[in-house]
This record gives C-alpha cells, sequence and structure tokens, in this order.
C-alpha cells in the first residue's frame, strides 16, 4: 500500500498554519511570506519557480525540503490552497496561484463542495474537482497515483481532516519562530497525537525546527 505524506508545511510556534483573511493579493492571508521565509531561499524551492535575490541554499532547510517530490504519484490539496474564494466557482478560468506550468508534475485532487471538470496543465499536471470526505478522497487519489505515494499538500484544515482520520503514515512540520495569534490552528482536536508516531526533531540555523512524525509500526 502506498504511503500518505505530508512534506513542508509550516505552522508558527502558536500552531498557526495560515493567517486570517486569505485573499488573492495574501494567500497566506495576514501571516504574509512569514511562514515560508524558510524555504524560499532554498535551491528545492528557487527550483520550483520561487526565485529570489539570493543564491540558493544547500543546508539543512534543502534537505529537508527536497523531499517533497520523490515517489509522489499524486496530491490532494483544499480548495483554499487551489483558490482564494469559496462558495460556487465564479470564474471557473483560474488556474491556480502557480502560472500554466504548477510545480506539481502530477494530478492533483482538489476537495471542493462545488466538483468540475478537470483542470489539464503544462508539465503533467491535471486539478481532478471532487467532493469527498478523507477516505473517499484518498481511495480516489490512488487511483490516480499509479502506485506511488500521495502526498496532502494543505492547507491547514486539510491537514488536520486527514489526521484526524488517521490516514496520514510520514509528516514534516517546520515551526518557525513567528507568532500569528490568528488563523487556522493545525493542532486543534488533534492531543494524544504523539501516540501514534515516533516524533525527531531538528534545529537549522534559520531557526526554524523541523519535525518529523513516521506512524509506529503497528499503529
Amino acid at each position: 500500500m502506498s504511503r500518505v505524506r505530508v512534506h513542508n508545511f509550516s505552522i508558527s510556534l502558536d500552531g498557526f498554519g495560515v493567517g486570517e483573511s486569505q485573499s488573492l493579493e495574501a494567500p497566506f492571508g495576514h501571516a504574509g511570506e512569514r511562514l515560508l521565509r524558510w524555504a524560499l531561499p532554498t535551491r528545492t524551492f528557487q527550483r520550483m519557480g520561487f526565485h529570489g535575490r539570493e543564491e540558493p541554499t544547500v543546508g539543512v532547510d534543502d534537505a529537508f525540503a527536497s523531499n517533497w517530490a520523490e515517489d509522489i504519484g499524486v496530491e490532494i490539496m483544499g480548495r483554499n490552497k487551489f483558490a482564494p474564494s469559496r462558495g460556487p466557482w465564479e470564474n471557473e478560468e483560474w488556474r491556480g496561484w502557480w502560472g500554466d506550468d504548477p510545480p506539481f508534475h502530477t494530478p492533483v485532487v482538489v476537495l471542493t463542495h462545488y466538483p468540475r471538470l478537470p483542470r489539464e496543465m503544462e508539465g503533467g499536471t491535471t486539478f481532478y474537482f471532487v467532493n469527498a470526505d478523507p477516505p473517499e478522497a484518498l481511495r480516489r487519489a490512488r487511483q490516480l497515483a499509479e502506485g506511488k505515494d500521495v502526498r496532502i499538500g494543505g492547507g491547514t484544515t486539510t491537514v488536520r481532516e486527514f489526521l484526524q482520520a488517521d490516514l496520514i503514515d510520514q509528516m514534516h512540520i517546520v515551526v518557525v519562530p513567528i507568532l500569528l495569534g490568528r488563523g487556522e490552528r493545525l493542532w486543534e482536536g488533534l492531543e494524544g497525537l504523539e501516540d501514534r508516531f515516533t516524533i525527531e526533531s531538528v534545529v537549522s540555523g534559520s531557526g526554524v525546527i523541523h519535525l518529523t512524525f513516521t506512524r509506529r509500526v503497528g499503529e
């Protein structure tokens, strides 16, 4: 059975994975780019198209970031990772935040209460818009993954719902030394999560803490 993985998911010290008031101009709400400042300079993220003005970094942060695509056959994401809107689709021409060639290069299952026709992009990415709970979404994703692993890409609510459904095998969480105070908390309602996973931590010179969660054998 393929694994279900989370990679490079950033949260603040107070546990928020996204800020309040997401919009077209502010994909992460009032958090801005602060949750991703550790990642943007890395060689991995610059190769994905997040070009900075400095030379790409290849240290601890890049070592973790670079694992995100290995043996991944499909991504599952929530609607608000794809678009800054809710309710019925007002603009089906919206193609996501990433331009004509998104960095995924696999099928992507977008969870929404308003299914629509798939959107095929350049580079092998096709977005499939489905209304499904986590177990059903995972079943559909595995049909698209051709035996490879499934990545849960976010946002915060989507990762939390898959954790609540006990469907995640490996998870990489990055604790960023900022306080957001408001937004969407990842750990809400997940008391005792540590009983299901072996958890290891690595501190980076950038100030972030990389936490890896690996499902315990037999869990």
